[in-house]
């Protein structure tokens, strides 16, 4: 990939950078890149990714990636002023779902194909006037990030909002159920014709919401012969009338409201089948058009079952005996779910140029009998997308948001098995919900290292994530925030991955308000214990974000001559977790070697079997960069808690 370098921005705080006026963020940016960027800012243009001419999705398996909420930011234009402070090493951009959002404005409850109108910047369009939509700025922000030297992925949803467009256009590829009260009064198959007959009955009592599609007499003729894009202006109206579709698809959702027919509720582990009323008055909500609705649980719950209920599951598999026991039949897959889907994401890569995918809820594996011997085509709808889109683009990668959870807890078997299946060529992993320096997160770490020596995908060393950016995980970030750094910038076999926020977060030995936590602002609450007054508030913590911009400005100075390079361990992570040292080296021609304290408490004394005479100090992540003569490789090395260091080749 080609490298940049943003060494100035290091040590400034994000939000000054994204709070300087637009105008100054430009020439920031032409003074770095110059007139590589000029072409960038046409929509009409698609600018060639870094990764064009890799080979098949293996560059994710060491690729440093970016998490952003766009909602904490305001807008996709300020991606660009955020990564100027990031290294070149980061050199992924993981763009949170950009859809029309639906109940809570939850981000991953896609109401539309639509891009979310909320991120739009009016600035940019005052700048440069023919950016006169979200879609066209999103398409020159994805131009400017790889004119950078940076991928750009998207999120793939399995699931939409419970109302959404897409289920009300086209009923057949949801799963339905009608309610009375406290009590599911039917889930069968054959429910799904009465919901589109209701559906055209609708639009036959209140009229088309645009007159210009003809209206088909039959179900048949309006939700599988008449094409979507019609189908959706007679249902909803035209795409930039905001207001007006919203106000259409709430009439429709009275409608169905009425009669008691719903989308069945998404689900997640095992045994994912089965529904039914949760009885409990704490399962109440009213929402703002006075209607209640009523969560759901599982009939016969398991540790990791959930219920999610503002988002529905696409229809993947016809059901067993006519649905009566919640079973999917698995040998019979609704193959116009499937294609309708896949060929969706496929025309949004194409249109905006992403490089991969990062697969939300990855680890669902809803076969009781595991991972098949021999999965066919149809066994996984996010890594059917993945071989759909790569067809066309053969560098499209899949990063998996899956936790490596013991067999079936999470998912029906073994989820490395089902990560193989599924084609993904990285994963989230489980490393940010741990301390840094406890027995479960070096014993993980340990195991980590062995599932990317003997497994297709690559486990990432995980920082943080949007989804623990949450009071309830506090906890794990309260010290070590710089080791965790180190780690993910030198494992240079490795992918990572790191949420926004993270080099600034504060700790929080007790929870704070909550417009500090990002986790906040995947959805808009109102009221109650999740709720947001205002916008999102960026940690002031000068002190980690300095340290780590000394971490970027080393990165952006050795990771050229040491990009991918597989790691030779002097001392590797120890699978019992009590050993709280880590060296290593590169295979080959090792040029820098870096130690690791994880133990965040105590200092530690460290011998390494290398010779004093080969290495001398460069690096510490502690502000006190020692001289070399106290930094030798000798017995009776002393490493700081939580302390990183680095040596180089004489």
């Amino acid at each position: 990939m080609n490298r940049i370098s943003s060494v100035a921005f290091f040590d400034s705080h994000p939000e000054q950078v994204l709070s300087a006026p637009i105008e100054l963020q430009l020439k920031w940016m032409e003074d770095l890149y110059g007139a590589i960027l000029y072409d960038a800012f046409d929509p009409e243009r698609t600018l060639k990714s870094p990764i064009a001419d890799d080979a098949p999705s293996h560059w994710i398996r060491t690729a440093k990636t970016v998490g952003i909420n766009v909602r904490t930011i305001g807008s996709f234009w300020h991606i660009l002023p955020y990564m100027l402070t990031q290294p070149a090493a980061y050199n992924a951009v993981h763009i949170l779902p950009i859809w029309e959002p639906g109940v809570v404005a939850s981000l991953y409850g896609p109401a539309s194909w639509n891009i979310n109108p909320e991120f739009f910047n009016t600035d940019l369009q005052r700048l440069f006037p023919a950016l006169d939509t979200v879609e066209k700025q999103l398409k020159v922000v994805v131009n400017l990030l790889h004119a950078t030297g940076r991928v750009v992925g998207m999120d793939v949803v399995p699931h939409t909002d419970r109302y959404s467009e897409m289920a009300l256009a086209n009923p057949r590829f949801f799963e339905w159920l009608q309610r009375v009260d406290h009590e599911i009064v039917r889930h069968d198959d054959d429910l799904v014709a009465d919901v589109e007959r209701c559906i055209l009955d609708f639009v036959r009592q209140f009229g088309p919401a645009d007159t210009r599609p003809s209206l088909p007499d039959t179900p048949e003729g309006f939700f599988i012969q008449m094409p979507e894009n019609e189908r959706l202006k007679v249902l909803f109206g035209q795409k930039y009338d905001y207001q007006g579709r919203l106000r259409r698809r709430n009439a429709i959702v009275q409608w169905l409201y009425d009669r008691g027919l719903e989308t069945a509720p998404a689900t997640m582990g095992p045994p994912y089948r089965g529904l039914e009323v949760d009885p409990n008055p704490a399962a109440r909500v009213i929402d703002d058009e006075g209607r209640e609705w009523r969560d759901y649980r599982i009939t016969y719950p398991q540790s990791m079952s959930r219920v999610f209920g503002p988002l529905s599951r696409y229809r993947l598999y016809e059901s067993l005996d006519n649905n009566r026991d919640w079973a999917l039949d698995f040998d019979r897959p609704n193959k116009t779910a499937w294609d309708y889907v896949c060929q969706h994401y496929r025309a949004v890569r194409t249109e905006f140029g992403f490089d991969f995918m990062r697969g939300d809820m990855s680890h669902v594996q809803m076969r009781p009998g595991g991972v098949p011997a021999q999965p066919d085509e149809w066994y996984d709808l996010l890594g059917a997308v993945k071989k759909t889109i790569a067809a066309d683009w053969p560098p499209f990668a899949y990063f998996a948001e899956s936790f490596l959870a013991p067999p079936d807890t999470m998912a029906y078997g073994d989820e490395c098995d089902h990560l193989e299946a599924s084609r993904a060529d990285a994963t989230l992993g489980n490393l940010q919900s741990e301390p840094v320096g406890s027995p479960e997160f070096i014993s993980e770490f340990a195991r980590y290292r062995n599932l990317l020596d003997t497994r297709k995908f690559a486990p990432g060393f995980t920082l943080f994530t949007a989804d623990k950016d949450d009071p309830r995980f506090d906890s794990y970030y309260l010290d070590g925030n710089e080791i965790r750094y180190f780690l993910s910038l030198f494992l240079t076999d490795m992918p990572a991955y790191m949420g926004l926020g993270f080099e600034c977060r504060d700790p929080h030995p007790e929870p704070a308000p909550n417009e500090f936590y990002s986790k906040l602002y995947v959805f808009y609450v109102k009221d109650g214990p999740k709720s947001t007054r205002g916008p999102y508030q960026w940690g002031q913590n000068h002190t980690l974000n300095h340290r780590l911009a000394r971490q970027k400005s080393l990165a952006d100075q050795i990771c050229p001559s040491i990009d991918g390079a597989s790691v030779k361990w002097l001392i590797p992570p120890d699978p019992e977790g009590r050993k709280k040292c880590l060296a290593w080296t590169q295979s080959g021609e090792s040029r820098y070697l870096f130690v690791a304290n994880l133990d965040t408490r105590q200092a530690t004394d460290l011998a390494l079997d290398e010779s004093d005479q080969s290495w001398r100090f460069l690096f510490s992540t502690t502000d006190d960069d020692k001289g070399a003569n106290q930094h030798r490789i000798l017995p009776g090395l002393r490493l700081l808690p939580g302390e990183g260091l680095v040596f180089e080749k004489k």
